[in-house]
Parts: structure tokens; sequence; C-alpha cells
């Protein structure tokens, strides 16, 4: 697409707009977007229109600005994520049966874990993640996990820091970070305290495909002191289910 005075296409700020949306900001005037996006008032202005034409962007009734329907619709139309989500959701359904606090399901995306699907339950301890949030690889159960069965290069570039801390639990330490990587491609799970939140354990276990490859982190949330016994146990059963689905479909 044409390219602006300082030498973006229209796609790249496109881009640039539509992630000025957060699942904490949901909702924006114009102006707000242009001034995230770093985009002239005027630019900001027409595009927002222009997107809300074509029904990618929609307006409430006091003109301020949210994603529309069809930027969901087209997201689903032939997603590797969605038909992912569709064959492990039955098992994350017997996980949560089971362990009944929080299930999770996370794929590798642009060098963070990004979370496809997430079940709760009502009493469930605490948990910052969300549906379509994002977690450094280094600073999660689900992230550990894909960091572990990563490309090495893939490893090399996120050990190499900045390794930011979500906790004063969080594992920065290369060396421990290495160690920890090692550790879960030997036993194939991880349990990891305290990474994100004090008071919470995430434990984690890979999804592979057909051919071995791993392709998601499966994981629950569980309250600090509880056993991870069960959950090493019942994620390990829900993830060869997940697996044996994948390699009956085409995702």
């Amino acid at each position: 697409m044409a390219n602006s005075r300082s030498g973006e296409s229209v796609t790249e700020r496109i881009v640039r707009i539509l992630e000025t949306f957060s699942t904490d900001r949901t909702v924006q005037a114009a102006a707000e977007i242009g001034r995230r996006a770093n985009l002239p008032s005027s630019t900001a202005h027409r595009m927002v229109a222009d997107l809300v034409e074509c029904g990618l962007l929609e307006r409430d009734e006091d003109e301020r600005v949210r994603l529309g329907m069809r930027l969901w619709e087209l997201a689903l139309r032939g997603s590797h994520a969605l038909h992912l989500r569709q064959a492990a959701l039955p098992f994350m359904e017997g996980v949560q049966n089971r362990i009944r606090e929080h299930t999770q399901l996370a794929v590798l995306e642009n060098d963070e874990t990004l979370f496809i699907e997430r079940l709760s339950h009502p009493r469930a301890g605490a948990n910052i993640t969300r549906v379509a949030g994002r977690l450094p690889l280094h600073a999660s159960s689900s992230g550990l996990v894909l960091l572990a069965y990563g490309p090495e290069e893939l490893q090399e570039r996120i050990l190499a820091g900045p390794l930011r801390p979500l906790s004063p639990e969080t594992v920065t330490s290369r060396a421990q970070l290495y160690e920890i990587l090692a550790g879960i491609r030997r036993d194939g799970f991880v349990v990891a305290p305290g990474t994100i939140e004090a008071v919470s354990t995430g434990v984690a276990v890979p999804v592979r495909e057909g051919r071995g490859q791993v392709i998601a982190a499966l994981s629950v949330v569980l309250p600090r002191d509880a056993s991870t016994r069960l959950a090493v146990s019942v994620l390990r059963a829900a993830a060869a289910g997940i697996s044996a689905t994948i390699g009956t479909q085409r995702l």
C-alpha cells in the first residue's frame, strides 16, 4: 500500500491504530487513538472513519470507538487458533471439572505467550491472564513450556534479555532459566510458583501435533499451597487427548 510522508505504509498505520486497543482499553475517542498511535489528528480521524465505514471499528452513541464485530469475524475465518481451541475445549473442560481453578491454552506469538482460551471456576484464586492477553515467555508456566520446546534461536533471543520480572519470584537469571528449560524437556512439565503472583502456582505441559512438534501449552493456575501432583497428571492426559484430536484434523 502507498506510503505516508514518514515512509510508513497504510497497513502499518492501521495496525498501530488497532494495537491501541487492549483488554483494559476497549473504547476510545478518535483523538485518543491518534495520540496513542502517534498519528496526526487529521490522519487519525480520517483513518478511524474509514475503518468504521468498513466495519473493522464501531462507534457507540457517544461517538467513542471500539473494535468492530467484522474484525472478529474475519479473524476467526480459517484461524489456526480457532481450530486448536475447538480441539482443546472438551479436554480443557475435563481438566476444569477435576481441578476447578483456572485452565488455560496458550500459543507462541511474536516471542510472547498468547492465551487463546481460559476456563475459570467462580471461586478460583488469583489469575491475571485473559483470553487474547499476552505475557513474556519467561514469566509464566505456559511461556516456559513454549520457550523450552522452541527453536534454539528463540531461546537465545529471549534469554539475552532484558528479562522483566512480573513478581519478586519471576526468574530473570539466564543460568537459572537454562536449568528450568532443560528440566521441562526432561520431565515434560513445569511447576512455576509465584512467577506472576505470589499467591499462585502455574503448572503447564506441552501440546503436540501429529509429528511431535509442540504447538501450544496447556496449564492450570493453582493456589500457592495446593498440591500439584493431580494437576500434572490431569494436564498430561488432556494434552494427549488434544494431540490425538489434532492428529485427525487439519489445523
